[in-house]
């Protein structure tokens, strides 16, 4: 009788674990963006600065929730000093000297916000006068792997030369926590090649806590991460100019129950992804003994709130050459086409393999997974219909695929239940 009954409770494990991997798109079974996510900013009214934020932070420092900060020019955390805020506190960055957040290497955030008091980093203007850019960002340097060439690298945001490094050898390193966090306004443009984000990790270790977190209305990318092992989860971007999730020079991460919120008018003129993944923008500064960039992404929904073919948001997904992209359990809704690749990679099995996308619903995608050289389509075509991939393009309207998928209420872009169960039939 008892083994009957363990054979019955392992079985309904099972069956629940199985459902659960097989459920696509964000999953929780309840919605997990209520209380600390914002949809409207603009809304907001947040109280004016009483402490300014200034200079080089080179000790131990805890922002606390009674006060109302404004960052002022570039803030370096240094000299292995750990910043930590108090769940609720409110940072403004000032828009007149492009204030930004650098946690150099060695230095920790120490960022962690509840579900019903969030962290929130936002602009220091009113609500009639917000838009992206207003303010730098946060910018975390660390100590973990990257493949340029010398293994050290630099970013190209004009910061202090002796404090701005990143990369090394510790897939372990810690830069710290960031959880219930929202990071709004950020990504100021310095020149036309020089584009802060909303958050940038560059090397930055695996021991690093990146959850709950919501970039909104960026002015260029939301997440971006130059190398660097990560594990990364409950992640928003919504309304980013750019891209929503940037990944180059080796990056190694895993990312899941996450979404990318795009609105048809808020992107670059040259063209704007939900994913953007490379393993480096020029090989000849690529050191190619080291990995290449292999991103793991499941449970992730990619959403175009356009269902009319219109604005400037094209494919969801943007795939350079040797480069490692695993897409799993996820819907993709409202791009042209699906999926874009390097022309570079080809249409043989050795390129191909390193992308793979399974269990994923295609939906409302005008084209499906093509090549920036169209003469790779065909054997891409033919590779991906193979049964393993099980991708899955459909014609739903977003108000049926998703519980609530209107921002300006509760939203929740969880799939319905008829969907979910009609997907694993």
């Amino acid at each position: 009788m008892k083994t009957k009954f363990f054979i019955a409770i392992i079985t309904l494990i099972s069956t629940f674990s199985l459902q659960a991997q097989q459920q696509k798109g964000i999953i929780g079974t309840s919605n997990w963006m209520d209380n600390w996510s914002n949809f409207k900013p603009a809304n907001i009214e947040y109280s004016e600065a009483t402490n300014i934020i200034a200079g080089t932070i080179d000790k131990d420092t805890k922002l606390l929730k009674r006060n109302v900060y404004q960052i002022v020019g570039i803030v370096y955390v240094t000299n292995n000093a750990i910043l930590s805020i108090e769940p609720g506190t409110v940072i403004r960055g000032d828009d007149k000297t492009c204030g930004t957040l650098v946690i150099t290497n060695g230095a920790k955030i120490m960022a962690e916000g509840l579900e019903t008091d969030p962290i929130i980093f936002t602009s220091n203007k009113g609500t009639t006068e917000r838009k992206p850019g207003d303010w730098g960002g946060i910018i975390i340097l660390g100590k973990a792997p990257i493949n340029k060439l010398g293994g050290i690298a630099t970013l190209p945001f004009n910061l202090e030369a002796t404090l701005n490094h990143y990369g090394g050898t510790d897939v372990d390193d810690n830069s710290g926590i960031l959880k219930y966090v929202r990071i709004e306004y950020s990504g100021r443009k310095l020149s036309a090649l020089k584009e802060l984000n909303g958050l940038s990790l560059a090397g930055v270790g695996r021991k690093t806590v990146l959850s709950n977190i919501q970039i909104s209305y960026s002015n260029d990318d939301s997440f971006e991460c130059y190398g660097g092992e990560l594990n990364m989860n409950n992640l928003i971007s919504y309304r980013t100019t750019d891209d929503d999730f940037d990944f180059t020079q080796g990056a190694q991460i895993n990312i899941s129950n996450s979404i990318a919120i795009r609105h048809p008018f808020s992107s670059d003129i040259s063209g704007s992804r939900c994913f953007e993944v490379d393993s480096y923008d020029k090989i000849e500064n690529t050191d190619m003994t080291k990995k290449m960039t292999k991103i793991n992404a499941s449970n992730i929904t990619l959403v175009n709130l356009e269902e009319n073919n219109q604005g400037l948001v094209r494919e969801s997904a943007h795939i350079g050459e040797n480069t490692f992209f695993n897409l799993t359990n996820s819907v993709v809704s409202g791009f042209s086409p699906f999926i874009l690749l390097n022309g570079d990679i080809g249409n043989g099995d050795e390129n191909l393999s390193k992308i793979s996308l399974k269990n994923v619903m295609a939906n409302n995608c005008n084209g499906g997974i093509t090549s920036e050289s169209s003469s790779n389509d065909a054997g891409i075509k033919n590779w991906y219909s193979k049964p393993e991939y099980a991708i899955e393009f459909t014609k739903i309207k977003s108000s049926d695929l998703f519980l609530a998928p209107n921002i300006k209420g509760n939203t929740d872009f969880r799939m319905r239940q008829n969907n979910l169960a009609s997907s694993q039939n």
